[in-house]
């Protein structure tokens, strides 16, 4: 269902609850619980959505997160410390309860309950062969709007990239039909995978930073980034600003902390940092260029075999 769709499901059920509906709407609404009954049976619900009424997961499989275990003498478990940690694979994980967003507007609106609006378009397109003048060719995760500004104060607001990480191997329906031959048995992964972070951070992140955030400089706004720590720890080492006022992008890393109660893993944000477009760039790059007689090196090395 499209978001207009559970917009009028919703609109109707009120307007039912408070007396008759015409014919025609009482047919709508008809159509719209059939199809939503159809979509629940067809797709998982998602936890972690907060942008509808009746999220449900993108995903086939509902995958949203990843992490290493081991086996050994008293079977299988998950590793701990730092490389135990849960990598997120799915942006709609980073949404749990709004707690990263409301983290980013107290820090960067002094508001910890902005107003949010998703997708918003960002770049237009000025007219070629896959589009037209003026189609959104780019936009912005997540605009966040100051809420408790003065009356009739100019518009004040931020915004947010979120981030997950692709994985690298074979497609996990492999894992699925081990489980259902094997009628659920834990056991560990039948194929290898890791998280990729080449593609997500150069490949995916960078150039969402290089497009976006000139403009925004130039507007006197900051970007805030939503990531996991496992993947900003992943990249190259970055020169740390020690002040938000001197940064283009402000990084906020999440972690995924067990509920002692056995309930979802909740989302808390663990570290703000403080980059340049310039020194983030480097970082995401991950790397420093070899010198060119080693180098011509490798070439020879490649055209000798």
């Amino acid at each position: 269902m499209t978001k207009a769709e559970i917009s009028r499901l919703g609109a109707l059920e009120q307007k039912a609850a408070l007396g008759p509906l015409r014919p025609r709407e009482d047919k709508r609404l008809e159509y719209l619980r059939e199809k939503l009954i159809r979509q629940h049976e067809k797709e998982l619900p998602c936890p972690f959505r907060i942008d509808t009424a009746h999220p449900t997961c993108t995903k086939p499989g509902g995958v949203c997160s990843i992490r290493l275990y081991s086996e050994g003498v008293q079977g299988i478990e998950p590793l701990g410390g730092e490389r135990g940690r849960l990598r997120a694979l799915c942006p709609w994980r980073f949404h749990q309860d709004g707690t990263a967003f409301k983290k980013v507007g107290e820090r960067m609106l002094g508001d910890p309950n902005p107003i949010q609006a998703g997708e918003v378009g960002f770049l237009e397109s000025t007219g070629n062969l896959d589009s037209d003048p003026g189609e959104d060719v780019g936009r912005i995760d997540m605009i966040l709007v100051k809420s408790n500004g003065a009356p009739g104060s100019r518009m004040d607001w931020v915004a947010v990239e979120v981030q997950a990480v692709y994985f690298s191997g074979k497609n996990m329906g492999i894992e699925f039909d081990y489980l259902r031959k094997t009628e659920g048995k834990l056991s560990m992964a039948r194929e290898k995978r890791r998280p990729d972070y080449r593609s997500s951070g150069v490949k995916r992140l960078m150039p969402q930073l290089q497009t976006k955030v000139p403009t925004l400089r130039r507007w006197g706004k900051k970007m805030g980034v939503i990531v996991d720590a496992p993947f900003f720890y992943s990249m190259g080492s970055m020169i740390r600003e020690t002040h938000m006022s001197n940064a283009d992008i402000v990084w906020f890393l999440v972690d995924f902390v067990e509920d002692p109660a056995g309930g979802p893993y909740r989302l808390k944000v663990i570290e703000e940092f403080y980059t340049t477009l310039e020194s983030a760039t480097l970082g995401l790059t991950g790397g420093v260029p070899l010198a060119q007689n080693a180098f011509e090196e490798r070439i020879l090395a490649k055209v000798q075999k």
